[in-house]
């Protein structure tokens, strides 16, 4: 919460949330008026959005009051009679806000979320990443030959014990259990297994996983530092790149500059913090903590592909980005497509995908949702003005917050028209694109939309059109526009 400037009896409430295009705009606006602006961060506060709800009928942000008259979003502010703006400016300047006005974070609420906002990660140095950094000089990496191919870059398990028992000084069976260890913590991965007996460690190829030549944006660097857990993790790198996006979106909330963001030096801290993905455990996540994690590991690896690669600007150039841009999670590699379409839609086929992402042999298919999480396509944001606004999503409320994200989407016109004469309901492209996750035929589809509105005038409108039967069903065009300012 910021009180912008002072005097005036009353104050303008927005209730807004970090990285809100929207937002951003509708502030900029307001704070050329003249009157206290108060900002709620309903993202820090979610303890008041059912309140503001309540108040609004909305669950979209940014909601706007002066002093206890709602006005509504940013659109309402933008199209306002230049003559009710200034009555609503005076009745700020010239009368209190009533005791019951638009609700603030307690005290104690308001310090809590400061301190939650000072989260940051503190590096505990790994008691096997100093071994790690000594095997890396001890002349026992080099290329390795099994039958026609030649794996550059490895080692044997038996070399890696005969270093550890005579530069370390270990016995045999200590030898082998730190060898398991490096091999379990993901410093090291399997490139070959000697008669396709994994158990036989000694005659099986190993490669240092700083070493395996793949394309992850976090790769080529030894994670160091002793996992924490993998949600702790995710939310810690979802607030540092969201303070970097808001950081650097345009006045207007329109465009983001991604050139300046790379060059700022929280971006550089933010790619220490994603090296330490590499050996997150990820087997013991639950549902909830899955679904979390995931959606911020994908939300943030769109900006981080953005800064690295540059914004897709045509649909080849975007099939390549979302099959190529990657992070290493737990000795995986993991694209947009595979946390998506393999991991949160429970292994299904994603756009002009011919296969499932994960094989029944592939590792990461353990990873995999049981089922298809309709919910999750209105958290993820692809980096398009088309899609839904970015969010931090935390375990202990993932459903809730999936469904308020739904119901904020829904709201928008660009999600949902309803034309009641011509029976028709015009949707995004995205509930076209994924339509098995919402039931798959039509009706169904209008039900699942049904079901996730809030109740408003649009829903009621759709009620009746979908009651009438015989609904056609169409798809609004999609904005892929980019929202880099380059």
């Amino acid at each position: 919460m910021e009180e912008m400037e002072s005097g005036p009896p009353g104050r303008v409430t927005v209730y807004s949330i970090v990285g809100c295009p929207h937002c951003v705009q509708a502030k900029a606006s307001l704070g050329g008026l003249g009157v206290p602006v108060c900002d709620v961060d309903l993202g820090k506060h979610p303890e008041l959005r059912a309140r503001v709800k309540q108040l609004t009928g909305r669950s979209t942000v940014p909601q706007i009051f002066f002093n206890s008259v709602h006005i509504g979003g940013n659109d309402d502010l933008q199209n306002m009679n230049p003559t009710e703006l200034e009555r609503l400016v005076n009745l700020v300047k010239n009368e209190p806000i009533s005791t019951d006005g638009p609700p603030l974070p307690s005290e104690s609420s308001a310090e809590d979320t400061e301190a939650e906002s000072d989260r940051d990660f503190m590096c505990a140095r790994d008691e096997l990443a100093n071994l790690v950094e000594d095997f890396k000089h001890g002349s026992v990496i080099s290329n390795h030959r099994r039958g026609l191919t030649v794996h550059k870059k490895s080692f044997s398990g038996d070399q890696l014990l005969d270093w550890l028992q005579k530069e370390k000084g270990l016995a045999v069976e200590e030898a082998f259990s730190t060898g398991q260890a490096l091999l379990q913590k993901k410093y090291m991965v399997r490139v070959h297994c000697s008669g396709n007996q994994q158990d036989d460690f000694g005659e099986n190829l190993f490669r240092l996983l700083e070493d395996d030549p793949h394309a992850a944006l976090n790769a080529g660097q030894t994670a160091a530092c002793s996992p924490i857990p993998a949600a702790e993790l995710s939310l810690i790198l979802r607030d540092l790149i969201l303070k970097l996006f808001s950081q650097h979106l345009s006045a207007d909330g329109k465009f983001v500059d991604y050139k300046g963001m790379s060059a700022n030096p929280a971006f550089d801290r933010y790619c220490d913090l994603a090296i330490q993905l590499q050996r997150v455990e990820l087997l013991s996540l639950s549902r909830e903590e899955k679904l979390a994690f995931f959606i911020n590991i994908y939300n943030a690896l769109v900006i981080h592909g953005f800064l690295r690669l540059g914004a897709p600007t045509n649909m080849w150039q975007r099939y390549k980005f979302f099959n190529y841009v990657s992070y290493l999670i737990g000795g995986e590699v993991f694209t947009l497509q595979d946390i998506e379409n393999g991991v949160l839609r429970g292994n299904r086929k994603g756009i002009a995908q011919l296969r499932r992402p994960f094989s029944k042999t592939d590792p990461r298919l353990q990873m995999a949702l049981p089922d298809a999480e309709p919910l999750i396509h209105f958290a993820l944001n692809c980096g398009a003005k088309g899609c839904p606004p970015i969010k931090t999503y935390t375990p202990q409320d993932i459903d809730n917050q999936l469904r308020i994200a739904a119901e904020a989407f829904l709201e928008n016109d660009d999600a949902c028209v309803v034309d009641s004469g011509k029976k028709e309901v015009r949707l995004s492209q995205i509930f076209k694109w994924y339509k098995t996750d919402f039931g798959g035929t039509d009706e169904k589809l209008l039900t699942w939309v049904l079901e996730h509105m809030a109740d408003s005038p649009k829903k009621s409108n759709l009620q009746d059109v979908v009651s009438a039967g015989k609904t056609k069903v169409s798809y609004l065009p999609y904005d892929w526009t980019s929202n880099s300012s380059h």
